[in-house]
């Protein structure tokens, strides 16, 4: 499977995995892939079958003419067989008479669509048989330990019991096979997006192969305008027979959220460098801050122990992990509120206020501050009364701060060409060339021992590399049109340099 820039191998510990099949430079691309099945997440509020947009799942919510299934107003009026994604279903939904039960809260999961994408696994399957014996046949699904789940009997209720029953799918598909397609989804999935940014999952055959690592070396984007079509490239250098390495969960969160996840539906334990190291390489990611002592690091003794105690480096200090879960947790449900405020001011007050707040608790670069960080970078230059023309000097130097903390976090976490680093990247050129303008306009020739020309320049580094990381995105997606923009900018920018000469 896959050209010469990778290869497949296989071990009792990772079963198989792929390794670099020749030296690869960071950006390279490795394989692209069309996804076997995309459709809804797990426990997903009611949305359009087709598009994925959010739906009134209510009695007079839009639904489909022909099987009275969840469509948006749009999906609606497009020709049946015209339908990419949700004719499939439509035609078993339409040939029983199985209709779409409306909700009292469309905000709420909804589990009569748990049953959408692995229904769209197995059409997939009769469809195209030799797809599946090539790659989806081999995947891991870990039959054994799901039927120890309490998930099973919940599948076999909602979905098995559902598609075999009232759908009348019962002589096509066995039970074993239904359960086989939903473990299929639960372990191997990954999330993408539409256009208009909504959430769905994919089954991506070969981008499930790579490994798993809390440090990946492999990124991926999904392009929802070519079928959801998956181009998977790498990041950094990785020498011939390098193994490369993907992630299941989410970087910027915790050991303890990342084992947590890789549990439950992953059905293993990650004991990669970082989740092994309690300073998760050096970052402190986790790590509190003692307030025994001036200057300790409270830290786990067992990362892999979400009971272990945590101690003091410096003073011996001992709590529970119990207590410092429950203290992060306090923390984290804080700081979802703020997510509601209105986008004014007052929200943006109130997340410095909070990262004020937690200064004597957390680590500089916890994953809480990081957190914080995000929201006040994307809220700084944007929120009536902190645009970017506004901002003072004081505030712009704010913003550079918080982009350098995250990028040092991002340099270890996701080294190398990320769409996380790009992203950060161009919230940083910003400020920096407001401040190279605001000290030029003040009359001073340098700032930070750097001419007019010199902090421009740096600026256009930046943004050159954000748009070289962001073309390999959708260009309809809202990566790919700030892809553009930073092209632009990128454009008028070294028109002014030029103009300093």
């Amino acid at each position: 499977m896959g050209d010469s820039t990778y290869k497949v191998l296989e071990c009792a510990e990772l079963g198989r995995y792929g390794v670099a099949g020749r030296d690869l430079k960071a950006g390279d691309r490795l394989f692209d892939e069309r996804p076997f099945a995309v459709g809804p997440k797990l426990d997903s509020a009611p949305l359009c079958l087709e598009c994925c947009c959010p739906v009134d799942g209510g009695p007079e919510g839009p639904r489909c003419g022909r099987c009275g299934w969840p469509l948006c107003e749009d999906c609606c009026g497009v020709e049946p067989e015209t339908l990419v994604y949700h004719r499939g279903e439509c035609d078993v939904f339409a040939a029983c008479r199985v209709r779409f039960r409306p909700v009292e809260d469309s905000t709420a999961g909804c589990t009569q669509l748990d049953c959408i994408t692995p229904l769209r696994v197995l059409l997939a399957k009769e469809a195209d048989e030799a797809r599946w014996t090539r790659e989806i046949e081999p995947m891991e699904y870990h039959d054994a330990e799901r039927r120890e789940s309490a998930n099973w009997k919940v599948d076999e209720h909602n979905i098995v019991a559902f598609l075999r029953g009232p759908c009348r799918l019962g002589e096509r598909f066995s039970v074993d096979l239904i359960q086989r397609a939903i473990g299929l989804l639960d372990v191997n999935a990954f999330e993408g997006r539409t256009c208009s940014g909504y959430s769905l999952r994919g089954l991506y055959p070969q981008l499930a192969i790579m490994a798993h690592n809390c440090v990946p070396n492999v990124v991926h984007s999904i392009h929802p305008s070519d079928g959801y079509r998956l181009e998977a490239r790498v990041s950094v250098d990785v020498p011939e027979g390098g193994k490369l390495h993907t992630t299941y969960t989410y970087t910027l969160t915790g050991t303890v959220a990342r084992q947590s996840i890789l549990k439950l539906s992953k059905f293993f334990t990650c004991r990669c460098a970082r989740c092994l190291d309690p300073t998760e390489l050096g970052t402190h990611f986790s790590t509190l801050l003692c307030s025994k002592c001036s200057g300790g690091f409270i830290t786990t003794t067992d990362p892999l122990d979400e009971n272990a105690e945590w101690k003091c480096a410096q003073c011996g200090f001992k709590t529970f992990g119990a207590a410092v879960q429950k203290a992060v947790m306090t923390i984290h449900n804080e700081i979802d509120e703020l997510a509601c405020l209105e986008y004014e001011a007052s929200r943006l007050e109130a997340y410095e206020a909070v990262y004020k707040k937690y200064r004597s608790v957390l680590h500089p670069l916890h994953f809480i501050n990081t957190s914080i960080r995000h929201s006040l970078i994307e809220l700084y230059g944007r929120i009536p009364g902190y645009e970017m023309a506004e901002l003072p000097d004081v505030l712009l130097e704010r913003k550079v701060e918080l982009c350098r903390s995250i990028l040092r976090v991002l340099d270890v976490f996701e080294p190398g060409k990320s769409r996380a680093r790009a992203m950060v990247l161009y919230e940083l050129h910003a400020p920096l060339i407001v401040l190279a303008q605001s000290a030029f306009a003040r009359g001073e020739d340098h700032r930070d021992g750097k001419s007019l020309k010199e902090q421009l320049t740096e600026a256009a580094q930046i943004l050159e590399e954000c748009g070289a990381i962001l073309e390999w995105e959708d260009p309809y997606t809202p990566e790919g049109i700030l892809a553009n923009v930073a092209k632009q900018s990128l454009q008028q920018l070294r028109q002014s340099i030029d103009t300093l000469d």
